[in-house]
């Protein structure tokens, strides 16, 4: 476990060094300063917490493929070789690390953009939304890294087009089908969230699972 940490350490260091990890970082103050444009209303604070949750994983993907792609092919061998499936782990762990950065970023934002003091629901709904936002991420970044998609022009449609589908069919109602970022932004709004809990954890960590699953299947057959 050591080793797995050590190297996790080591990649978030080249990811922050070599400056890739601006680029995400503009894109979320960007989406945040459009969001909090004006201050959140009372009675509103779950629902911005929601939509902030829901439109930050496309951000928090790139992000995480980002920090993926930042070691060089080689490198990631020479890991491969010295800590087996372990490297993989150690990844994964530096990815997610990087994106609950940026989820306590855009919370913290949300929290200065509040007319209300927050309460304790609210605080913990963030954490809950932004967390299971940050496992969306992961998976889709992941599953558009490098080792996966080589090319750079069809990993970056491949992470546009899987953020899409979560819309679309979430919208529909397939919230079985897919991390339900609408549902989270329509039951928040309808004031239904927090009852239905439970069940929206399990819809929005079940294809991050499967997604994560189906990522380290395929880093099997690659370096």
């Amino acid at each position: 476990m050591t080793a797995v940490l050590a190297l996790a350490r080591f990649r978030v260091a080249g990811y922050v060094a070599g400056h890739r990890a601006l680029q995400p970082l503009m894109g979320l103050l960007v989406l945040l300063a459009i969001l909090y444009a004006t201050a959140v209303p009372a009675g509103q604070e779950i629902a911005a917490t929601a939509d902030s949750a829901a439109m930050l994983v496309p951000v928090l993907a790139w992000a995480a493929r980002g920090l993926l792609d930042t070691e060089p092919d080689e490198q990631r061998g020479i890991a491969l070789s010295a800590l087996g499936p372990r490297e993989l782990v150690s990844g994964l762990l530096a990815a997610f690390s990087s994106l609950l950065v940026l989820a306590a970023v855009a919370e913290g934002m949300l929290l200065l953009r509040l007319t209300t003091s927050p309460t304790v629901a609210v605080l913990l709904t963030g954490v809950w939304l932004h967390l299971l936002s940050a496992t969306a991420g992961l998976a889709l970044g992941a599953l558009t890294s490098r080792p996966i998609l080589p090319s750079p022009a069809v990993s970056t449609i491949a992470l546009i087009f899987g953020y899409l589908s979560m819309l679309i069919l979430s919208m529909a109602g397939a919230r079985w089908l897919t991390v339900p970022v609408m549902g989270w932004m329509r039951d928040a709004h309808h004031g239904v969230l927090l009852s239905e809990a439970a069940l929206i954890s399990v819809q929005s960590l079940l294809w991050p699972a499967i997604g994560l699953a189906a990522y380290a299947w395929l880093r099997r057959t690659r370096p």
